[in-house]
């Protein structure tokens, strides 16, 4: 918790190359989005960069998001990679780090986009390396560079469906809500101590949590992009969890 009593939330972070002003250069950045929505929920937003170190201040957070962006390596659930995955292993290895310490140390946890990739294979789980392939639509990645927009069936018995803003829609049996979207790979098998609580028309699965909710307070991941939406309920979930476990 920070000095104006609001709960610093880590989101992880790119390392791409940037221009900004006269310079173009490699630099840790994440999308606005992310820091405006956890801000707008009461969290105080840390971008933790993709090293190795990235791990040491993981305990001093009260919340985590493990944020969206390219592919996981194949090789974490051992296929080889297809022609359309781009990878960045260095980012494997700091947000598995990550995650790993806080579902370890009971911090809430938020995967979005490949942040639930990554909290499926970190559990054991495998992926669809292109959607395309298998679906036979784009309808998950219509549009390059800009998000999309697709239809998802939340279980209204899930913990996932009380925590959206939308849940008097989600929350009912059959209904579907709209979402943003823009992924081209998708969990293929479950992890073992996951269970699936949402899933677009097409049958790929868009959120899991904890089997076992006991095992942890707030462990959730959506494949949709919620920071590009206008439903804040899962930011203001996780900063209230994060505020509750700082207490």
């Amino acid at each position: 918790m920070n000095a104006a009593g609001r709960p610093l939330i880590g989101i992880s972070g790119y390392c791409e190359r940037a221009r900004w002003g006269s310079w173009d250069m490699t630099a840790t950045l994440v999308p606005q989005r992310y820091v405006d929505q956890v801000a707008a929920a009461g969290g105080a937003p840390v971008v933790l960069p993709p090293v190795p170190g990235a791990l040491a201040p993981a305990g001093r957070l009260d919340g985590l998001i493990i944020s969206g962006g390219p592919d996981v390596d194949p090789a974490r659930y051992g296929q080889e990679p297809g022609p359309h995955t781009v990878t960045r292993p260095d980012r494997d290895a700091a947000e598995i780090a990550l995650l790993r310490a806080a579902l370890d140390g009971g911090i809430p946890v938020l995967g979005i986009c490949r942040g639930m990739q990554v909290m499926n294979v970190a559990l054991g789980g495998t992926l669809i390396q292109h959607l395309p392939d298998v679906v036979g639509h784009d309808g998950h990645s219509p549009v390059p560079g800009a998000m999309g927009e697709h239809k998802v069936t939340v279980d209204p018995a899930s913990r996932l469906a009380g925590l959206l803003g939308a849940r008097g829609r989600a929350g009912d049996p059959g209904a579907a809500v709209a979402v943003p979207t823009h992924h081209h790979q998708a969990v293929d098998r479950l992890a073992p101590g996951l269970v699936a609580t949402a899933w677009a028309e097409d049958g790929i699965v868009e959120a899991v949590e904890l089997a076992d909710p006991s095992a942890h307070p707030f462990a959730y991941g959506v494949q949709w992009h919620p920071e590009a939406g206008d439903d804040p309920g899962l930011f203001r979930a996780l900063v209230a969890a994060a505020r509750a476990r700082a207490r």
